[in-house]
């Protein structure tokens, strides 16, 4: 283990292992947490990675305790990975212990504004730490890695995949915010963290992100479920702003309306097994 990182707790799961770890993020300025599952077939080398992001109020914890997805990647032979939703701990004003701003509500964009700019750089941090740091000290192949996310996490999974061609090979969503310049949500967060040129929002919009796409990027298909009953489906989700974007540049995408499913993580334990089998397909090929 780099002795930049450490170790916090570890658990035998499955045959492999269920870690927390800590490390001082030098995009952040701060101690940052992340979890990794390492299947059994780690351990006679490197294994693709799924990494999932985490929505509002949530944490590196949050996934791996709530989704039970640690059987099915074990089988898979899949390492997953997830991040904590923002920075803890700078005392700006403003922070607070709930999503208005500050903790737990990070939209994994690098912020202009202050006084988040300084700290609230969550798009570099996983893009260019974070993932450099996993593949260098941990048995993944980080050239095959998938990306996931749920609500806030969704809208992270598909803006980090579209703004970082390449870096991804397989990407889904659950309920993701797919056009937050568009939602209360999505207008309070772009608003504090990147001021108030609307213009400068697009480029952290997942709808307006495929609209400009010249060509489908990710053509083995994207999947996303919906609950119908996700009481921020109508006000903050918009999937239909996705669907419409990905069908004009004719992204191929599979978008399930699920009767019955509300916006919390019994929806997520319904359909992880789909989720991950989705990114198999591609991560393991």
């Amino acid at each position: 283990m780099s002795p930049g990182i450490r170790t916090l707790s570890e658990h035998r799961c499955f045959g492999g292992t269920q870690g927390f770890h800590e490390h001082d993020a030098r995009e952040i300025g701060l101690p940052m947490r992340f979890s990794v599952f390492l299947p059994p077939q780690a351990r006679q080398g490197p294994v693709p990675a799924l990494m999932y992001l985490a929505g509002l109020t949530c944490n590196e914890e949050t996934f791996m305790v709530k989704a039970g997805a640690q059987r099915l990647a074990a089988e898979l032979g899949l390492a997953l990975i997830a991040s904590d939703t923002s920075p803890r701990g700078a005392h700006v004003a403003g922070e607070s212990d709930n999503w208005d701003f500050g903790v737990g509500a990070g939209f994994y964009l690098d912020a202009t504004q202050a006084p988040w700019a300084t700290h609230w750089r969550m798009e570099s941090w996983i893009v260019h730490e974070l993932l450099p740091l996993l593949g260098g000290h941990f048995p993944i192949d980080i050239h095959r890695l998938g990306i996931f996310g749920h609500s806030m996490g969704g809208h992270g999974a598909l803006t980090l995949a579209l703004r970082h061609p390449g870096r991804f090979a397989s990407l889904s969503a659950f309920a993701p915010i797919c056009a937050p310049t568009e939602c209360p949500w999505g207008e309070k967060a772009f608003g504090g963290y990147l001021g108030p040129d609307r213009e400068q929002w697009l480029a952290h919009d997942a709808s307006a992100l495929m609209q400009s796409q010249t060509a489908a990027p990710y053509p083995a298909g994207i999947l996303v479920d919906q609950g119908l009953a996700d009481k921020f489906l109508a006000d903050q989700l918009h999937p239909h702003r996705l669907e419409a974007a990905c069908r004009a540049v004719g992204q191929p995408l599979t978008l399930r309306r699920h009767e019955g499913y509300d916006h919390g993580y019994y929806f997520v334990q319904s359909f992880v097994a789909d989720h991950l089998a989705h990114h198999a397909r591609t991560l393991r090929a």
